[in-house]
């Protein structure tokens, strides 16, 4: 049995915070404002796979009123995700994602994104797609504010 889920995920840039985009930091004057290290790739792919497994979704399980997920590595947080659908007997197939950024440009980071990804869930890199694309300077994400992400992901039932 298959299994299909959708993420998203925004977040505004603001000074003095670290860029972090599936799980690699990205050297960039501005990071995104969350209670976690707002992480807009990996709270994508997080909703994606509770989705896909009917599991709720990431505010669900890791809320931004809880002060145990302030500052929380997103990383940690998609292995616990994803340990939930492991328990439901869900296993991730593959993924295919988009970053929606006017800056920076995310092309040289893409690889090593992909690399982290397929490492966090176990899977080939192969298996990992990531896209970047600009908004053509429509809305806050065209104009620099803020950054958007979203991840499709198929799940297979284990046997």
């Amino acid at each position: 049995m298959y299994r299909v889920g959708i993420g998203y995920d925004l977040h505004t840039l603001v000074k003095g915070r670290p860029l972090i985009l599936g799980g690699v930091t990205i050297p960039y004057p501005k990071g995104l404002m969350g209670h976690s290290d707002a992480d807009v790739l990996l709270h994508a792919v997080c909703d994606a796979i509770l989705g896909a497994a009917a599991a709720g979704d990431i505010g669900e399980h890791f809320p931004d009123a809880d002060q145990r997920y302030k500052g929380a590595d997103s990383a940690d947080l998609l292995q616990r995700a994803y340990a939930i659908v492991r328990k439901k007997g869900y296993c991730v197939m593959n993924i295919d994602t988009v970053v929606i950024a006017e800056e920076p440009k995310l092309t040289p980071y893409k690889g090593a994104i992909r690399q982290r990804l397929a490492q966090l869930l176990k899977i080939p890199a192969g298996s990992v797609s990531i896209k970047a694309k600009t908004n053509e300077g429509c809305d806050d994400l065209g104009a620099g504010k803020a950054i958007a992400a979203q991840a499709v992901v198929l799940l297979k039932k284990k046997r």
